[in-house]
């Protein structure tokens, strides 16, 4: 299984890597810019997270993001600012939270559906985010905290996931069984 990570800049891209490598995944690092071409023969795409700001309009950070959104059918995760991303790509709404969460978070699962398979209904994870989507027209919400309405995300016709809390990072609960039950998906 081939596994790209589309790098939108995160300190924590390399923690995906090793969480994917971790799991037996053959997996790599991207640049934004990469050819869309390029991603043809990958069995699914990471966006990691980052520093832009997706609600404030630094969108021209993300590269060939949209276009990979547009092109690959496949399974696509977004983290944290891949998250955004993915939710304003589809046409959802991104803005500043009412109250930005740095560090462990209760993550309250609302639908188990794939992603969360076998995860408990409320776990920790850590959370390092200023905005959050607050509409996402086309996506069902699968978690949220008590400060964020929307931690995780799943489009409703196509395998396109997305979390603002950072599974990959050791201080989050059931991260690595969280992209295990990601990558089954890629065997569907």
């Amino acid at each position: 299984m081939k596994v790209l990570i589309v790098d939108f800049g995160s300190q924590w891209t390399h923690r995906i890597l090793r969480t994917l490598k971790y799991l037996d995944v053959d997996a790599k690092i991207i640049p934004v810019s990469t050819p869309s071409s390029e991603i043809k023969d990958a069995d699914a795409l990471v966006f990691s997270g980052g520093a832009i700001r997706v609600s404030l309009g630094d969108g021209d950070q993300t590269g060939n993001a949209r276009l990979f959104l547009s092109c690959f059918q496949g399974p696509i995760l977004g983290v944290c600012a891949g998250q955004q991303f993915i939710g304003m790509h589809f046409g959802g709404q991104a803005r500043p939270s009412a109250g930005p969460e740095f560090g462990k978070v209760e993550i309250i699962v609302d639908d188990h559906d794939e992603l969360f398979d076998g995860v408990p209904d409320r776990f920790h994870a850590w959370a390092s985010h200023n905005d959050e989507v607050v509409e996402t027209p086309g996506f069902r919400v699968l978690a949220h905290s008590k400060d964020c309405s929307n931690h995780a995300f799943k489009h409703e016709s196509r395998p396109i996931y997305g979390t603002l809390f950072h599974p990959e990072v050791d201080h989050s609960e059931y991260g690595e069984e969280i992209y295990a039950n990601f990558l089954k998906l890629c065997k569907k």
